[in-house]
């Protein structure tokens, strides 16, 4: 498997504490883009698109990872009806348990551009359940502040999280948004991995201090509890 050095979008945002600028998301989502158009042709959905299954490599390479939930669409119209991906990403038509087909990636990628932009996805705040229960009565229309971004980049998210799957846009048809010609290349998210590849090294090493710290005490709690005697 390759190894994207500096992980997934989801971690990066974590540690450098502040969300990505556009045209950072604007790289971010071209790269999705081309991947889930070669998805979707060959008739596969991920149905678990998010910024913790993008991964970026220290070239400025985004790529999609994870596809432990992913699906083989075998005609072009067949639709899937398994509820499955994660709460805050999925689109109503999952969580209605109504048949679903590509076009719910599409969805998830827009939730995504909003989690690049704001640092969560929207109803994050609330329990997984009764965020699907709001998902599916509510659904996000956009982003919580447009006013502070580009008419573009509204219009991108407004875009993906048209409720009806069959009036959402394509990968195809969105790799020709104005908001993705805006895409200035991967030079745009090298500079961004290598600004920040120490403060990734220095989380990862002190999670690791704090991983191994941990199973010191479980380990010692246990002999405790193995040998009351001693």
């Amino acid at each position: 498997m390759e190894y994207c050095a500096a992980g997934s979008v989801a971690d990066l945002i974590k540690i450098r504490r502040h969300p990505l600028n556009e045209t950072q998301i604007a790289a971010i989502l071209y790269a999705s883009l081309k991947g889930l158009e070669y998805l979707h042709e060959t008739k596969k959905v991920h149905r678990d698109i998010k910024a913790g299954n993008i991964l970026l490599n220290t070239s400025g390479q985004a790529k999609l990872a994870d596809f432990g939930v992913s699906a083989h669409n075998f005609g072009t119209v067949t639709e899937l009806d398994t509820v499955i991906g994660t709460p805050f990403w999925m689109s109503p038509e999952v969580i209605s348990k109504n048949k679903y087909n590509r076009k719910t990636d599409i969805w998830s990628l827009g939730i995504t551009a909003i989690e690049m932009a704001e640092g969560e996805p929207p109803y994050s705040h609330i329990h997984p359940f009764r965020a699907m229960f709001a998902i599916k009565n509510n659904p996000p229309q956009g982003l919580t502040d447009p006013e502070k971004w580009s008419p573009e980049f509204n219009a991108f998210v407004s875009r993906c999280l048209t409720v009806d799957p069959k009036k959402r846009p394509s990968a195809k048809e969105l790799l020709q948004d104005p908001f993705i010609k805006k895409n200035k290349g991967s030079a745009v998210l090298a500079e961004l991995v290598s600004d920040s590849m120490d403060l990734i090294e220095r989380y990862r090493q002190t999670s690791k201090r704090k991983k191994n710290k941990k199973t010191y005490e479980e380990e010692e709690e246990f002999q405790v509890v193995e040998n009351p005697l001693s």
